[in-house]
């Protein structure tokens, strides 16, 4: 029954039909706003259009919604829908009203997404390209909430690569869509701190809830057209590009100093992550063998480190490993997660150890450098 169950809500998910999208045409004299968006963070800038839509004044609606189509990865083959769907469905959104293209240009999908004469679209982490016919319907434009300060970091890891290169300040961006990647007019910017110490997961989640007050309160303005005639031209020549990241840049250099691991660490948490090979040596025996681990929460280490007398040794300090770093710097580890294991503190990885010692291994993937992510 569970089975039969998800086929069929699959099946009402893949568009919706052309007598409801003219229903809605027909019968509301609202604004009709369609809102595309994927992963969980993208849930907070859309409850705040059901929010907002809710209101006895408010002159729109959320007419319809776009998102990635469901996968079958999850164990046992289950069908997972997308963040955003399950989020609609389980506030009563209606399933022939949530949109799951796998691209946003095939013609099936544009033709019913026509016929619904949506006048605004709002994109927020979306992950799809919007081809030219697709941003040439709604009569209003498409706005997209951007988690950089643009024209800084376009591109799909904005919040990533701003802490990877260690900023202090970063924000978020209301953007009418063009072709051209995160390079549309900007509408509205807001800025922000960054703590040290605030991991990528956080800093999204912090952005994209200050992008959608931003968008609410921006919304009067972009449906009168007062924002299109107001908004600002990027300068490209201060563009620069924030691409995807891929596995292979988890793995840490040691020979590099402490402040760009710590950064590395914070913008790579959740996904994917960041990883050492270590050696673990048996003083008893003289035995060694090699592991992966992952190295989950740091800071740069200030204390007066002891000397070991082996460059490469990993130090046990007030509840923290120590990892010496390029520099003469060192790296306060204080959470870690071997394969296939929970993640522990410091201290019960280390009381594990059992008085073996803990050894850096060589070096590791080279990180990406700046200048290769400028615009030119």
């Amino acid at each position: 029954m569970a089975w039969s169950s998800s086929v069929m809500m699959l099946r009402r998910l893949c568009c919706f039909s052309t007598s409801t999208s003219s229903s809605s045409a027909t019968f509301s004299s609202k604004k009709r706003l369609v809102f595309l968006g994927s992963p969980q963070v993208s849930t907070l800038v859309l409850d705040a259009l059901f929010s907002a839509s809710s209101a006895p004044d408010s002159p729109f609606e959320v007419a319809a919604i776009v998102t990635q189509p469901s996968s079958g990865r999850d164990r046992g083959r289950k069908v997972k829908l997308s963040p955003v769907a399950q989020h609609a469905l389980d506030k009563g959104y209606p399933s022939d009203l949530i949109f799951t293209p796998v691209k946003a240009g095939e013609e099936s999908f544009l033709g019913n997404f026509k016929s619904l004469e949506p006048e605004l679209c709002v994109t927020a982490a979306y992950g799809n390209i919007l081809p030219s016919k697709f941003l040439k319907i709604p009569s209003l434009g498409t706005v997209n909430i951007h988690p950089s300060l643009l024209p800084l970091y376009r591109g799909a890891a904005p919040v990533q690569r701003a802490l990877e290169d260690g900023v202090k300040e970063t924000g978020v961006s209301l953007a009418f869509t063009v072709r051209r990647l995160d390079a549309g007019p900007i509408i509205t910017r807001q800025s922000i701190n960054v703590d040290d110490q605030i991991k990528a997961p956080e800093l999204l989640e912090l952005l994209f809830a200050r992008g959608s007050e931003r968008l609410v309160h921006e919304l009067p303005s972009i449906f009168d057209g007062s924002a299109r005639r107001n908004a600002e031209e990027q300068d490209e020549s201060k563009a620069t590009l924030a691409p995807k990241i891929a596995p292979e840049e988890s793995w840490l250099s040691f020979d590099q100093e402490a402040i760009t691991l710590h950064n590395k660490v914070r913008a790579f948490a959740g996904w994917p992550g960041t990883r050492a090979t270590v050696m673990i040596v048996d003083p008893k025996n003289d035995q060694s063998s090699t592991t992966e681990l992952k190295i989950i929460t740091t800071r740069v280490y200030n204390g007066a480190q002891a000397q070991s007398g082996e460059p490469a040794d990993v130090l046990f300090i007030k509840g923290s490993l120590i990892f010496p770093c390029g520099g003469q710097t060192a790296l306060e580890v204080l959470e870690v997660q071997l394969p296939g294991k929970k993640m522990v503190s410091a201290s019960a990885f280390w009381n594990g150890l059992r008085g073996q010692k803990l050894k850096i291994i060589g070096l590791q993937q080279q990180p990406v450098c700046r200048e290769q992510r400028a615009l030119v």
